[in-house]
């Protein structure tokens, strides 16, 4: 069974590829075609949604894991066709293609698609409430997952930490470093 990952080089993606290793063939896309080890691997590009069905045509996973996603929160704001495209329109067409050909599709998306108000935790139906355009792409994405109408997981991500890569803990472990006080 083999499975397609979507963002190989991603926080979440190089652990989902780690992971699912040991349990049969995985393949992995990025940007450039290059996994951070300096290996090769599919290129998927998200600014070109409409190039991914003929990867997975060539590739025909058995599942699809899409963890790649325009991640930089402020910039969408500046950048929203750049993040819409990425985060909603190319899992739109990863969706599709996996209904069409009965393929159970996993979409990582994230907590910004609420506004942060609630005391509870949020049910998988709590309405959603972006409160700014990354957030709104990624609704968008999980509303063109749904839309598809095939076998999927939406897993809606907060705080993403791993050994590599920019992430909040890292981040402030290098800035407690470089100064006295800290203010979050």
């Amino acid at each position: 069974m083999t499975v397609l990952v979507f963002g190989g080089n991603g926080q979440v993606g190089r652990e989902l590829l780690r992971a699912l290793a040991p349990l049969g063939p995985v393949v992995a896309t990025t940007r450039s075609g290059t996994l951070h080890d300096g290996s090769a691997c599919e290129v998927a590009d998200f600014d070109q949604p409409g190039s991914l069905p003929a990867l997975l045509d060539r590739v025909r996973p058995a599942m699809v894991v899409n963890a790649a996603a325009y991640t930089a929160v402020d910039r969408a704001e500046q950048e929203p066709e750049a993040a819409f495209r990425a985060n909603a329109e190319a899992p739109g067409v990863i969706a599709r293609w996996c209904a069409a050909h009965g393929v159970p599709l996993v979409h990582y998306s994230t907590d910004y698609v609420f506004d942060g108000q609630g005391s509870t935790p949020y049910r998988e139906d709590a309405p959603t409430a972006p409160l700014g355009v990354y957030g709104a792409s990624k609704r968008d994405g999980e509303d063109a997952v749904r839309a598809a109408g095939g076998r999927h997981l939406i897993f809606r991500t907060a705080w993403v930490y791993a050994a590599h890569g920019g992430n909040f803990l890292r981040t402030m472990l290098r800035v407690g470093a470089e100064r006295e006080q800290l203010r979050v």
